[in-house]
């Protein structure tokens, strides 16, 4: 990791939610998601701010690096429906090492839906893989590859 990456580091991250980010979506399999309402799911909202994070660190990556989520402590706190636009913002607030925390938030164009904090690891990816593989080899799954 580059040593440019440092507290306030930010970035905005707008998303127009279709219908397959919807409540109903997130587990197809599971008949309680199936029978709720088609609104944008907590854990796509989530993976939205996760995402958003990536975006600040990417500048910042060495080649062969990419990051873990580690930490996760959000709220859900408004409903928001498909063809609406999420932004999410997220701001660095620590750098420790291999680890960062950011403050994200998301809001719908109309309610602030969703804040909280994420923390992620700088890794690399071939060193991420080998112990992948070599659970995958324990638990006799496949790998990644």
């Amino acid at each position: 990791m580059k040593s440019t990456l440092h507290s306030g580091a930010n970035y905005t991250h707008t998303y127009l939610v279709p219908p397959t980010k919807t409540v109903p979506h997130l587990y197809p399999d599971a008949p309680e998601f199936a029978a709720m309402p088609g609104v944008f799911a907590t854990g796509y909202m989530i993976g939205l701010m996760e995402w958003t994070c990536m975006k600040v660190m990417e500048p910042h990556l060495d080649p062969g690096e990419g990051s873990l989520g580690v930490d996760i402590n959000v709220n859900h706190t408004a409903a928001t429906l498909p063809g609406q636009t999420v932004t999410v913002t997220a701001t660095c607030t620590e750098v420790k090492g291999r680890k960062l925390t950011f403050r994200v938030v998301a809001h719908d164009g109309l309610d602030q839906i969703g804040e909280g904090t994420h923390a992620r690891a700088v890794v690399p990816w071939d060193r991420f893989e080998a112990m992948v593989n070599a659970k995958a080899k324990k638990a006799n799954v496949k790998g990644l590859g």
